[in-house]
C-alpha cells in the first residue's frame, strides 16, 4: 500500500513536500526531486532531511517579504490558525520568468502533526494575465483618445452650428435691412408689368434665399397661423415686440397675443424657456 501512495505522490505534476511541525521534510515526490535537480540543488534534490521553514527564516530579511510570509503562513496552519495557506510568489531563474502558487494543509489525522506542502507552477496562468492588463491598458488608451477625438469632434460642430446660425441671421438682417426695402418701394412705384412681375420675382427669391428658418418651419404651418409665422420669424432674429408691432403695423398687445400664442402652440407653458433660443434651436 505504501507503494500505492508514493507512486500516486509521483504522478502529481505539482511539487508536493510532506513537513512535520518543526518544518522538516520527510517525504516529497517526483516533481520537487526533478525540479531540485534542474535548479543545481547538489546536495539533495529530494531535500528531505532538510528544514523548510529554517530556510525560509535565513532567507528572509524583512518580516513582511515572501520568505517571512510564507514561514509564518506554514506555522499558523501548524497551530490551527488557518485552516489552508496559500500565496502566489515569482521563482525566476537567470533564463527564464516562473511563478508558482503554494498551498499548505494539516493532515485530517489529529494525532499526526504534518502538513502538506504543493508548489504549482502557473507561469502560463500569470504571463496571460500580464499579456491581458498590457491589452486592457491599450484599449483604456484607445478609449480615451477615442472619447478626446470626440469631445473635440462635438465642440467642432458646435461651433459650426453656431457660426451658420450667426451666418444666417447677418444674412437675414442684412437682407431685410438693406435691400428689401428698397425692393418694397420699388413695389409701390409706378412700374410697368414687366419691370413690376420681375421685382415680384426679385423680392420673392430673396425670401427663399433669406428665409431658412421660415422653410423650416413648414412643418409648423398646421398649428400656427401665417401672422404667427411673420412673429415667429422676427422674434427668432431678435426683434422686440415694439419693432415687430411697428412692421407689421398693428399694437403690441397684439404683438404679445401672439407670443402667447406661439408658446402655447410649441409647449412652451413654462417662462424657464426663452422663445428666441427656442426658435434658434429649430435647426
Amino acid at each position: 500500500m505504501d507503494d500505492l501512495y508514493k507512486m500516486a505522490l509521483d504522478s502529481i505534476t505539482a511539487h508536493v513536500a510532506i513537513l512535520d511541525e518543526t518544518g522538516l521534510i520527510l517525504e516529497t515526490n517526483r516533481a520537487w526531486r526533478e525540479f531540485g535537480s534542474a535548479n543545481g540543488i547538489a546536495i539533495e534534490p529530494s531535500c528531505i532531511g532538510r528544514n523548510y521553514l529554517e530556510t525560509c527564516d535565513r532567507a528572509s530579511t524583512s518580516p513582511f517579504d515572501e520568505p517571512a510570509v510564507i514561514a509564518s503562513g506554514i506555522r499558523r496552519v501548524f497551530r490551527g490558525e488557518l485552516e489552508e495557506f496559500f500565496v502566489n510568489y515569482p521563482c525566476h531563474s537567470p533564463s527564464e520568468e516562473r511563478w508558482f502558487a503554494l498551498r499548505v494543509v494539516r493532515f485530517r489525522h489529529p494525532a499526526l502533526k504534518r502538513a502538506v506542502m504543493t508548489h504549482e507552477n502557473i507561469t502560463p496562468l500569470m504571463r496571460a494575465h500580464r499579456d491581458l492588463a498590457v491589452k486592457e491598458q491599450s484599449i483604456r488608451e484607445q478609449a480615451e483618445k477615442l472619447e478626446e477625438s470626440n469631445i473635440a469632434l462635438k465642440v467642432l460642430l458646435e461651433h459650426r452650428q453656431h457660426d451658420r446660425v450667426q451666418l444666417e441671421e447677418n444674412m437675414l438682417a442684412n437682407v431685410r435691412t438693406l435691400i428689401l426695402p428698397y425692393v418694397q418701394e420699388l413695389m409701390e412705384a409706378r412700374l410697368g408689368k414687366r419691370e413690376r412681375t420681375m421685382v415680384e420675382i426679385v423680392e420673392e427669391r430673396l425670401n427663399e434665399l433669406t428665409s431658412p428658418f421660415l422653410n423650416r418651419l413648414t412643418g409648423l404651418n398646421s398649428i400656427l397661423t401665417p401672422q404667427e409665422i411673420k412673429v415667429a420669424t422676427m422674434v427668432r432674429e431678435g426683434r422686440s415686440s415694439a419693432e415687430i408691432a411697428e412692421v407689421l403695423q398693428v399694437t403690441v398687445a397684439a404683438i404679445d397675443f401672439h407670443r402667447k400664442q406661439i408658446r402655447r402652440k410649441l409647449g412652451l407653458t413654462g417662462a424657464a424657456t426663452n422663445l428666441r433660443s427656442y426658435l434658434l434651436g429649430l435647426v
